[in-house]
């Protein structure tokens, strides 16, 4: 198995120190803070390990602090309700005795009922598309040693953007992006092991969208960006090893916070899943 993938999966292997209470660790891929994406993807494994079958369906998550990598993180499950179709989970983050992040999450049985979507657009067949690591690694020696790190972290997932933005010479562009991805090897057939992946993934290039009409890139300025809340529903079973399309707009950017929407398709076109984050934007000029 590819290496960074194997790394990842063990990351979601928490230790289970009591009944309702898991410790997980952390990684450096080179961000200042713990990455929101494994918090997120480490909390929702803690609370499908206290539900039995039935399904994550959707999760509200919000991010109070930031997370410190060279520590491990405890996640504390509170098991709300256990219902005939429907089971509610609340997951509390903690490091140094403070939370840093909670979330809240609905479990649902199998059933049946009506189905619609909507249509998934058109886009470039993935194998088509350069990696986007290819593409940063022309620009790469032109950014900031405060960014290097996370942009040149070999990530256990591909990602091939249908526009790739210059970073060199950004210019206002529409606040919509859409981008392949899927895991760079075979992940074990757990449906409950793809969706926590698929939160670990879904935190990737949100925000990056809501600064895409402003003309901003790390070459030429300061950038602080860190998650606020995280949204996701799961509308159908989805493996990450396979093509998954995200397409990602975002509606406002106001008040030093950008707001975006996500969602990702199969690559047969059904609609698997849906997210929605906000964050912080705060962006210093280099001079001023």
């Amino acid at each position: 198995m590819d290496q960074q993938l194997q790394d990842l999966l063990r990351l979601l292997e928490l230790e289970r120190l009591e009944i309702n209470l898991f410790r997980g660790e952390s990684r450096d891929i080179g961000a200042p803070q713990v990455f929101g994406g494994q918090v997120l993807g480490q909390a929702l494994v803690a609370a499908s390990a206290t539900v039995e079958d039935r399904m994550v369906h959707s999760l509200h998550a919000y991010f109070l602090r930031p997370g410190d990598f060279t520590k491990p993180i405890v996640y504390e499950v509170d098991r709300s309700r256990d219902g005939q179709s429907f089971s509610s989970r609340r997951v509390i983050a903690i490091q140094n005795g403070q939370q840093i992040f909670n979330m809240a999450a609905s479990f649902h049985i199998g059933e049946g009922g009506f189905e619609h979507q909507l249509p998934m657009p058109a886009a470039p067949d993935p194998e088509s598309l350069p990696d986007l690591m290819e593409q940063i690694k022309s620009v790469v020696d032109l950014v900031p040693e405060r960014v290097s790190r996370f942009v040149r972290y070999e990530r256990p997932f591909e990602f091939r953007p249908v526009i790739m933005a210059d970073l060199r010479n950004p210019r206002p562009m529409e606040p919509r992006k859409v981008i392949w991805f899927r895991a760079r090897d075979r992940v074990p057939d757990d449906q409950a092991l793809h969706r926590c992946l698929l939160a670990y993934v879904s935190d990737f290039y949100l925000l990056d969208t809501a600064m895409m009409p402003h003309a901003i890139s790390p070459i030429r300025d300061t950038l602080r960006l860190a998650s606020v809340d995280h949204a996701m529903w799961f509308h159908a079973d989805v493996r990450v090893d396979d093509w998954l399309l995200y397409v990602i707009d975002s509606p406002s950017a106001s008040g030093a916070r950008g707001f975006t929407r996500g969602s990702v398709f199969a690559h047969s076109g059904k609609l698997v899943a849906s997210t929605a984050q906000e964050g912080l934007i705060r962006v210093i000029k280099r001079g001023s």
